[in-house]
């Protein structure tokens, strides 16, 4: 098993060499495909809970400095000190300039298929800190884009699916009926 610390490196390295070749959204994407066997069914069955229970082992697993909670239907992330960037920014290599949008890159993905929004705060591409939100309701959402952006903070740092709201609430019904079935004792 190759230890964190160099995993990191070679992770920016890796993401260094596609960004120039014009293959990390690819490569993200790919990323999402391989959660989904982490995470898909714990979000599709629990949703946020299960969002709060993968992301709090995750938490203590790689040490983040890290807050979150659930209220009126979002769940609230803030990283503090995101291990992964702050291992780079250790370390003698220059941090890939695109390295913080592997989270927003393979979680958006994600969120979608599963029929949940999210919105993703990049506060710096070298600054070790974002703020995250899920939700399954698109005017939440929105409003958590517009009250960023209120606060001065760079529209451009704020990735979100938001856009793909049709794929989001197909999915999202998708779930809900998924749910209905497993309520019911119908299996599919």
């Amino acid at each position: 098993m190759i230890p964190s610390d160099h995993f990191v490196r070679f992770y920016n390295e890796v993401f260094k060499f596609l960004d120039k070749n014009n293959g990390l959204e690819e490569y993200y994407l790919e990323i999402s495909r391989h959660q989904e066997g982490h995470c898909y069914q714990l979000f599709m069955e629990k949703g946020l809970e299960g969002m709060e229970e993968y992301w709090g082992h995750i938490r203590v697993e790689e040490n983040c400095v890290s807050s979150s909670y659930i209220k009126d239907g979002v769940r609230y992330s803030e990283m503090n000190r995101c291990p992964s960037l702050s291992k780079v920014l250790d370390c003698d290599a220059t941090p890939c300039e695109k390295y913080c949008l592997h989270c927003p890159g393979w979680v958006i993905p994600l969120m979608t298929k599963c029929g949940f929004y999210f919105v993703d705060y990049i506060i710096g591409l070298a600054d070790p800190r974002c703020r995250a939100f899920q939700t399954e309701y698109r005017e939440k959402a929105q409003k958590i884009i517009a009250d960023l952006i209120a606060e001065g903070h760079d529209p451009d740092m704020i990735f979100s699916n938001v856009d793909n709201a049709e794929e989001v609430e197909a999915n999202k019904a998708y779930r809900h009926s998924l749910l209905a079935n497993k309520a019911l004792g119908i299996k599919r």
